[in-house]
């Protein structure tokens, strides 16, 4: 039996709360201890099954929200010794059917209120999962050691967010994931008691294993909640670990200052008693990470890491943390800073973010070509992200290579630098800087902003107000005002989409 799998089955008491989970309006919250989540796992292994004694690596895809059922049919999946493929109910029909395309899972789960969006895509056997079913059996004793998968075996197949091209199925073993569960627990001092309070998406490695097998392995509780600022807020009084995106943490801070004095002064007090807050799958805004720590009384820990090599850099649970810097290696982590030479690069000189790590991923499904390309010469990841670290080891980002670096004028630019300054302008409530071509300029620094009510701005005005923060090859040189930022799911804004606009 996998080391992933012993750990679950043995971290959480069989009466402790695992997740938490809203139930009807009218009704209070649904609580599911882990001998019932263990129990409907089994049930739900011995089905995919069958007579067989191991899936032996296929993958079962599931649709279900946010819920113990989501759990019930990964650990199912994983009990089975099948590849677990999380969908999401915010993708669309296409997106559905291009994972399942590129999955072609065995089997597919979905609860019954979204097995219709299923309706049609891909060539697997659809069961829907619903309550009788997953109750029928299982005693939460054990695992079925016969069946249950080897720590190199395939477990978990997550999805890139495909914003250099359509998602590519990234496979994860029971070892990797075991590896960066065991790290995060050492790094972040993951507990029994912990009561996380889960808002993110359940099909991104942010949300369904840095968060919620984070906390299973921990033997902790999850509470799902879909995120409304005023009610995360109220929620975050019987929380002790919060984690979440720049874009949600903007939102927090936005509900906050609109809220009366009272109101704030209780949801400051509710905040103030967690012990983690971290922030990732984007860089956080120095600017937020100080606006927090003041009206909120929370540091924010932001870390970094990959679908495909786990969390790899991280503040400190005790210590200083860094505003816009990502920390140091966590362990089983080697980065080298590569220049555009091939060299690897000196304290403060930027370069790209090369990886080595226990966490990696076994490939990309299907494509092997894609996978060797994702290496160097040297056996490193190629993460596209550059930073540099500074004489102390600290890394920092710069940006993704290809879309937050700008070469304009002869220079190299940082668009998360440049942001970083525009952001803090009384008109502007959010900002991306992208770098159109320009026969000119090489790349023509151009920020896309969405005004804050009632405001209006001009690219003067803007270059104005950063004129004395950065130099004057960095300002920008055209603004284009619009209503929305493109973003994935997790708020990360799609550079790719704005340069097509």
């Amino acid at each position: 039996m996998s080391t992933l799998l012993q750990r679950l089955w043995e971290s959480g008491r069989p009466d402790a709360p695992a997740i938490v989970e809203d139930a009807a309006s009218d009704e209070a919250p649904r609580a599911v201890v882990y001998a019932e989540l263990r129990a409907r796992a089994q049930t739900i292994a011995a089905e995919l099954r069958g007579d067989r004694a191991s899936l032996d690596g296929a993958r079962v895809a599931f649709l279900f929200p946010p819920s113990s059922r989501y759990v019930e049919a990964m650990l199912g999946v994983f009990l089975a010794g099948g590849t677990a493929v999380p969908l999401s109910p915010l993708h669309t029909p296409a997106e559905l059917g291009h994972l399942l395309d590129t999955a072609a899972p065995m089997r597919v789960l979905a609860a019954p209120a979204l097995a219709t969006r299923l309706a049609g895509l891909g060539a697997a056997p659809l069961t829907v999962l619903d309550d009788p079913w997953a109750d029928s059996a299982g005693t939460g004793a054990g695992p079925n050691t016969t069946a249950a998968a080897a720590d190199g075996d395939p477990a978990l197949m997550l999805f890139t967010s495909g914003t250099t091209g359509k998602p590519k199925g990234v496979t994860l073993s029971h070892a990797a994931l075991a590896a960066s569960l065991s790290s995060l627990e050492n790094a972040w001092g993951w507990r029994a008691d912990d009561r996380l309070l889960h808002v993110l998406p359940l099909h991104h490695t942010h949300g369904v294993v840095v968060a919620l097998l984070g906390a299973l392995w921990a033997g902790a509780r999850a509470r799902f909640a879909a995120f409304d600022a005023p009610r995360v807020w109220t929620l975050l009084a019987d929380s002790t670990v919060f984690m979440a995106v720049p874009t949600i943490y903007a939102k927090l801070l936005d509900a906050f200052r609109a809220a009366a004095p009272d109101t704030q002064a209780r949801w400051a007090a509710g905040a103030h008693r967690l012990r983690l807050m971290t922030s990732g799958s984007a860089a956080l805004p120095a600017s937020l990470f100080h606006d927090f720590a003041a009206l909120a009384g929370q540091t924010l820990l932001e870390r970094y890491g990959m679908t495909e090599i786990g969390m790899a850099l991280s503040n400190p649970l005790a210590g200083p943390r860094i505003a816009g810097a990502v920390g140091r290696e966590l362990p089983g982590v080697s980065i080298d800073i590569v220049g555009d030479d091939g060299r690897v690069q000196g304290p403060d000189e930027p370069g790209e973010l090369r990886v080595r790590s226990t966490q990696m991923f076994s490939g990309y499904h299907g494509d092997p070509d894609a996978t060797r390309r994702a290496f160097d010469q040297e056996g490193r990841f190629r993460t596209g992200d550059t930073g540099v670290r500074d004489a102390a080891g600290v890394i920092r980002l710069l940006g993704r290579t290809s879309t937050d670096i700008l070469k304009s004028g002869g220079y190299k630019l940082s668009a998360l630098e440049i942001e970083s300054v525009l952001r803090e302008h009384p008109a502007v409530a959010e900002v991306a800087v992208i770098g159109v071509p320009d026969e000119t300029w090489g790349d023509r620094v151009t920020a896309c902003v969405v005004l804050r009510p009632g405001a209006a701005l001009s690219v003067e005005d803007l270059r104005a107000f950063a004129a004395d923060r950065l130099a004057p090859y960095k300002l920008p040189r055209a603004l284009r005002v619009l209503d929305v930022l493109p973003k994935t799911a997790l708020g990360k804004v799609q550079k790719a989409v704005l340069l097509k606009m």
